[in-house]
């Protein structure tokens, strides 16, 4: 019986866990060109415990890098600006982010030309070069968004903890797929009126915000398996939808911390939801498959769900406090 409950519990618990080990927003470079052979360009490094990654921008030998003077500190991110001058321009040359490699870090690059050509990257420590090619590419802002999007719902571990939580209190495959749909279109509003900016709140209390609905529909997991059923666990799509706006807010600001090109502003918005999506459903996927597969070893206890309950319920409490102690001290 221990064994069984720690199963139940370490595929609960673990996966978030792990996932918040690699959780780092990327470093982002926005390049514009403001005359020929000229641009310039903002560098956004994120910081881990107060240093900021040694990591830097890195072109062609034709090319000259001039730091510029003052660099600022915002939310967590040290931000660098630069003038670029070259022998060429800069389409068909090579940029580079030196020693990416030696980090777990991605970098975003926008590339904004004044013929309003556009350009978008996501490098990576394994691949952490480009060519700029001469002609735009659409494709590339839906791989690179698209991706950006499953990266931050896969990392983020409190939304995660959300859709967990949720699937605790929801009966059959018809509910369950009427509360998903019901959380993507509430974030997916949320989002893009945030990103648009119709809709701002300020990012710590969106955050303590979103843990305390965590930990409001673990508590309602809990009160089902005594048998006291709530709205949440006779309409869990209302709470879904509810909390989802909440959920977008959250998403947006992850956005706004990553920069959006802002000539493909929507099209950025839509693939990086997909992202979210497809990150989303790939997380309920890999639940529902370790879940049969634990089940067909051995059977699991019937408190293993009030277990996880608990469990998601104190983690979300934490974050709570967390949180409001970062807002106010």
């Amino acid at each position: 019986m221990i064994l069984r409950l720690i199963l139940a519990l370490a595929f609960c618990l673990l996966t978030p866990a792990l996932a918040a080990g690699h959780e780092i927003r990327p470093a982002f470079l926005q390049i514009d060109e403001v005359a020929s052979q000229r641009y310039e360009m903002l560098w956004k490094v994120p910081t881990r415990g107060g240093l900021v990654q040694d990591i830097r921008p890195a072109f062609d030998p034709g090319f000259t890098l001039t730091q510029r003077p003052g660099e600022t500190i915002v939310d967590g991110f040290v931000i660098f600006r630069y003038s670029l001058a070259g022998d060429t321009e800069l389409p068909g040359t090579t940029l580079r982010i030196d020693n990416l490699d030696r980090t777990t870090i991605d970098t975003l690059v926008n590339v904004e030309l004044r013929d309003g050509t556009h350009h978008s990257f996501l490098l990576r420590p394994r691949d952490s070069a480009v060519t700029i090619p001469e002609a735009p590419s659409a494709w590339a802002v839906v791989r690179t968004y698209s991706w950006l999007g499953m990266q931050h719902i896969l990392e983020g571990v409190d939304h995660l903890a959300f859709v967990a939580a949720l699937m605790l209190v929801v009966r059959g495959w018809p509910m369950l797929l009427k509360t998903v749909a019901a959380f993507t279109v509430a974030h997916s509003i949320t989002l893009a009126l945030a990103t648009l900016g119709y809709v701002t709140l300020p990012p710590p209390p969106v955050e303590t915000l979103i843990a305390l609905s965590i930990l409001l529909v673990a508590a309602e997991a809990i009160h089902l398996r005594r048998g006291r059923a709530s709205l949440a666990t006779r309409w869990p799509w209302v709470v879904a939808f509810a909390f989802g706006l909440l959920h977008g807010l959250g998403f947006a600001g992850a956005l706004s911390e990553i920069g959006l090109p802002q000539r493909d502003i929507p099209l950025a918005l839509l693939f990086f939801n997909i992202g979210v999506e497809l990150g989303q459903i790939a997380f309920i996927t890999l639940i529902l498959i370790t879940l049969a597969a634990l089940r067909r070893l051995t059977p699991l206890p019937k408190s293993a769900p009030a277990a996880a309950a608990y469990g998601i319920g104190t983690i979300s409490a934490f974050w709570v406090f967390e949180r409001l102690n970062g807002m106010f001290f």
